[in-house]
């Protein structure tokens, strides 16, 4: 018997964004530093870190909490307000890609390998992001504010766009660098493959580690689904 090809084997790749296709994370350092100082408080590299892949109302609850105010409904819209309109500013300019992630996104695209972009980024803001990334480069997008408020770490956003995509969530390679991706895409029942970039990653079940997306193919990931 032949083996699979390597889109046979990889029914589709779910990427997340921030921090794995582009190097956007520090620019959410910037807003959300420049947010806590703002409300009167600061915050922590350590406290800064436990947010990344985090929604914006989870960040923005944490950030009221960190500076010792109340964390109502109310308060929590307005700080969210305030850190979507220092993000936009900042996301309205070419963002800087990962390395390797351009690449592998275009060879995606050449092998047929149906790709859904997942984010944790409310719509508004992928959109901005999407001037640099490409749209045209995926067959589905699900953003933060679409999921229902089940968020990563919640498996929600993978599975739907798992769904959307009509393909089996056991058989798609989630391309993530943080814990809380990583484990929403470990629940949604993916091999995932960790990129890891701001903060480290710990290893589980059908994780696969590389330093880049340099040299990322469908093969290569084809190689990860036998190995995972």
């Amino acid at each position: 018997m032949d083996r699979l090809s390597a889109v046979d084997e990889v029914a589709g790749v779910l990427w997340d964004m921030d921090g794995t296709l582009v190097d956007s994370e520090k620019l959410w350092d910037v807003a959300l530093y420049e947010a806590a100082e703002w409300l009167g408080g600061s915050l922590s590299p350590e406290q800064r870190s436990t947010l990344v892949g985090s929604n914006m109302i989870v960040t923005c609850r944490y950030l009221l909490r960190v500076v010792g105010k109340p964390a109502d409904d109310a308060a929590v819209a307005e700080v969210a307000d305030w850190v979507r309109a220092r993000t936009k500013e900042m996301f309205a300019e070419e963002l800087p890609w990962r390395a390797g992630a351009h690449d592998a996104l275009v060879a995606m695209r050449a092998a047929g390998v149906p790709s859904a972009l997942v984010t944790s980024t409310e719509r508004e803001l992928t959109e901005l992001a999407l001037r640099t990334i490409g749209a045209d480069k995926f067959d589905v997008i699900v953003c933060g504010d679409e999921v229902d408020g089940l968020n990563k770490p919640h498996p929600e956003p993978y599975l739907r766009a798992a769904r959307a995509l009509g393909v089996d969530p056991a058989r798609c390679v989630a391309v993530e660098d943080s814990p809380v991706g990583a484990d929403s895409a470990t629940a949604a029942g993916c091999t995932v493959l960790v990129v890891p970039n701001e903060v480290p990653v710990p290893p589980g079940r059908r994780r696969v580690f590389r330093s880049s997306l340099v040299g990322i193919d469908a093969e290569a990931l084809a190689e990860l689904v036998r190995s995972a």
